[in-house]
């Protein structure tokens, strides 16, 4: 049986305009979504998350274990300015990863980096069972593409609800 690494993305978020989306919190109306992935993820192995609110949110709706929170499972760091054409800056980001897609954003580069950096101890911790990360689409986005040496797939990170779950087979 494969060791995998699954990814959860965060439940529907409750945007404020003007607070950066590390600082939104879970909307309730999106509860009954997040629980409907319980079925779908392992329970007696190691459970971690962003610290940001919607993530440490959804994985206290998820499971009962313990979730160890890790500074480096953040999103790509955006600024608290509303983008109207939110996914053409994503894509934008992912085109040239060294530069800032908008004002106020991480190049999407140091994003990959802090998370790969976060996720490389946590599998050698883990090398042998099933890891659960609660997270982030962009963040997940790299991480995937970053562990399985292939390009980003952007047609899936647009396609990820909120929740969802990615699950990556470790070698």
């Amino acid at each position: 049986m494969a060791v995998r690494l699954h990814l959860v993305r965060h439940g529907l978020s409750l945007p404020v305009r003007g607070v950066p989306a590390s600082d939104w919190s879970l909307d309730p109306a999106g509860y009954d979504d997040v629980w409907a992935l319980r079925d779908r993820l392992p329970h007696d192995v190691a459970w971690y998350s962003s610290p940001e609110p919607k993530a440490v949110e959804t994985s206290q709706l998820l499971t009962d274990a313990q979730v160890g929170i890790v500074d480096g499972l953040r999103e790509h760091q955006r600024d608290g300015a509303w983008i109207d054409d939110f996914d053409g800056a994503v894509r934008r980001a992912f085109a040239r990863p060294d530069e800032r897609a908008e004002p106020g954003w991480e190049p999407l580069a140091e994003c990959r980096e802090r998370v790969v950096g976060a996720v490389r101890p946590i599998l050698a911790a883990h090398e042998h069972e099933d890891v659960v990360l609660v997270g982030h689409g962009t963040a997940w986005t790299v991480l995937v593409a970053a562990l399985t040496d292939t390009p980003a797939d952007l047609d899936r990170w647009a396609a990820l609800s909120m929740p969802d779950v990615i699950c990556v087979d470790r070698p």
